[in-house]
C-alpha cells in the first residue's frame, strides 16, 4: 500500500505546473465568463445616476434618497468582506455559477416598486451580487491562468467594465418615451447583461479553482481538474502540494504584521479613487448642469470617451511602469486637475469639459489596478478575504463619494464637490507614497 502511494506521489510530481502551461480554451472560457460579468457589473452600478436623474421629473425625490439609492448597489458591494471568506470556505465556483442570475432578476423587480427605501434595499442586494464578481471571479481567474498572464488579463477585465459602465450611461440617456415609468424602464436594463453571463456560465460552466482545492489539502481533487480541461501532463506544482491545508482564516491575519500595511493600502488606495470616481461618474448629469454645460448628453458621452481612453493608457501602462509609481503619479495628477477646476471658477464651460476629460483618462487609468493590485498583494490561502477586506473598504468610500456628491452639489455647486474630491485624491497619493509596497514582478527585485 505504501508503495502504491509512494508510486501515485511520483507521478504526480512528473506533471509539469499547469500555472507555466500556454494559453487554452479552458483559460479563455473562464477569462470569458468573467468579462462577461464584469460588463454586468459596471452596467448595474452606472445605470441609477441616469435613472434617478429622468425620476425627478415625476417623483418626489430628494437629495438624501437620491444619494442613498445611488449608493445603495455600492453599499451592497460593502459584502465582499463576507463573499471573499465564503469564497475561502466554499471555493469559488458555486457562488459565481449563481450571482449572475440574481441580479438579473433582481434588476427585474425594480420594474415592480417606486417605493423608495425597498429600492434602496434592491440596489443594497445588486450590490452584495455584484460583490461576487468583482471579489471571487477575480480569485478564479487569478488562479487559473498562466503565470504572466494573470495580472496582465486583470488588468484588461477594466476594459470590459468600462465598456458596461459607458453602456449604461448611454443606455439611460437615450431611453424615453414611458411617462412616469421611463426611469424604472431605464433601471430594470440592468438584467440584460445580467443574464447573457449568467446563460454563458450555464452552457460553459466554471471549473473549480485547482490552487484554492490543493490549499484546502485537496491535491487529487485539484489534479483531477486540471486532467480534465488541460490533458494529462498538466497538474498542481510542488510548492502547493508540500502547503499545510488551511482550514480556517480568520480576518485578525489580515491586521497582524505580516499583511497590516498590504490590508490598509489595499483598501484605502481603492476607498479614496472609487470616492471620486463614483461619485463624480454616477452623477455626472448632476454635476453637468451645476457646471453650466449647456449640452450634457454630448459632455456626458465626451467625459465617459475620455474614461474609456484612460482605461486603454492604464492597461499600455499598466507592466511598463511599476505599480507603486502608477498609483502614486495618478493620484497627484488626477488630484491636482480636479482641484484646479474646483479654484478656478472663472474658467469657460469648453476649457472645463477639456479639463474635465483629461481628469477623467488620468483616474480612469489608475482603474486597471484595481484588480491586479489587490490580489498580488495577498497569498492564495487568504486571497478571497483579503481582496474581499480591500473591496469592502473601498465601497464605503465609493458610497460615501456617491452619497456625498448630490448634497455637496446641491449646498456648494460643482466646485465644492470637486474640491472634496480633490482633497481625498491628494489624501491617497500620501497614503501611497509613505506606504504602498511594489508587487510587479518586473520591478519587484529593484523595490
Amino acid at each position: 500500500m505504501k508503495k502504491e502511494n509512494q508510486n501515485n506521489t511520483n507521478n504526480i510530481k512528473e506533471k509539469k505546473n499547469y500555472k507555466k502551461a500556454p494559453i487554452m480554451p479552458i483559460h479563455l472560457r473562464v477569462f470569458m465568463a468573467v468579462l462577461l460579468g464584469q460588463i454586468a457589473c459596471g452596467f448595474a452600478l452606472g445605470i441609477s445616476g441616469t435613472a434617478l436623474s429622468n425620476a425627478s421629473k415625476y417623483i418626489q425625490i430628494n437629495d438624501l434618497w437620491t444619494g442613498l439609492i445611488g449608493a445603495g448597489s455600492l453599499i451592497g458591494l460593502a459584502g465582499s468582506i463576507l463573499i471573499g471568506r465564503l469564497s475561502d470556505k466554499i471555493g469559488r465556483r458555486k457562488l459565481l455559477m449563481l450571482n449572475m442570475y440574481i441580479l438579473g432578476t433582481l434588476s427585474l423587480l425594480q420594474l415592480l416598486t417606486n417605493n423608495l427605501p425597498t429600492l434602496f434595499i434592491i440596489r443594497i442586494l445588486i450590490g452584495l451580487m455584484i460583490a461576487v464578481d468583482y471579489t471571487v471571479g477575480n480569485a478564479l481567474l487569478t488562479e487559473w491562468l498562466p503565470k504572466g498572464e494573470d495580472s496582465k488579463r486583470q488588468s484588461h477585465l477594466l476594459i470590459y467594465w468600462t465598456i458596461g459602465f459607458i453602456a449604461s450611461y448611454i443606455t439611460g440617456t437615450f431611453i424615453s418615451g414611458f411617462g412616469s415609468h421611463t426611469w424604472q424602464i431605464i433601471l430594470a436594463t440592468g438584467a440584460i447583461p445580467a443574464f447573457i453571463a449568467a446563460i454563458f456560465r450555464s452552457i460553459f460552466p466554471l471549473p473549480a479553482s485547482p490552487s484554492w482545492l490543493a490549499s484546502r489539502g485537496k491535491v487529487k481533487t485539484a489534479n483531477k481538474v486540471i486532467k480534465k480541461h488541460m490533458g494529462r501532463k498538466w497538474g498542481i506544482p510542488k510548492k502547493l502540494k508540500k502547503a499545510k491545508p488551511v482550514k480556517e482564516v480568520s480576518w485578525s491575519i489580515l491586521f497582524s504584521g505580516k499583511y497590516l500595511r498590504r490590508t490598509l493600502v489595499g483598501g484605502l488606495f481603492y476607498a479614496c479613487q472609487a470616492f471620486a470616481f463614483f461619485g463624480i461618474s454616477i452623477f455626472l448629469p448632476i454635476l453637468l448642469q451645476s457646471m453650466h454645460v449647456t449640452d450634457q448628453k454630448v459632455s456626458g458621452i465626451i467625459y465617459n470617451g475620455g474614461m474609456f481612453i484612460g482605461v486603454i493608457l492604464g492597461i499600455l501602462l499598466f507592466n511598463r511602469i511599476s505599480r507603486r509609481a502608477f498609483l502614486i503619479s495618478n493620484f497627484l495628477l488626477s488630484g491636482i486637475l480636479i482641484g484646479f477646476l474646483a479654484i478656478d471658477k472663472n474658467l469657460n464651460s469648453n476649457i472645463q469639459l477639456t479639463i474635465f476629460c483629461i481628469f477623467a483618462i488620468i483616474l480612469s487609468s489608475g482603474l486597471v489596478l484595481d484588480y491586479p493590485y489587490p490580489t498580488e498583494l495577498f497569498d492564495i490561502k487568504i486571497r478571497g478575504t483579503g481582496v474581499g477586506t480591500c473591496i469592502t473598504i473601498s465601497r464605503f468610500g465609493a458610497a460615501a463619494g456617491t452619497f456625498l456628491l448630490p448634497i455637496l452639489t446641491n449646498q456648494g455647486g460643482a466646485s465644492l464637490s470637486m474640491l472634496i474630491c480633490a482633497i481625498v485624491l491628494l489624501a491617497a497619493f500620501i497614503i501611497c507614497l509613505i506606504w504602498a509596497p511594489e508587487t510587479s514582478p518586473k520591478f519587484k527585485q529593484n523595490n
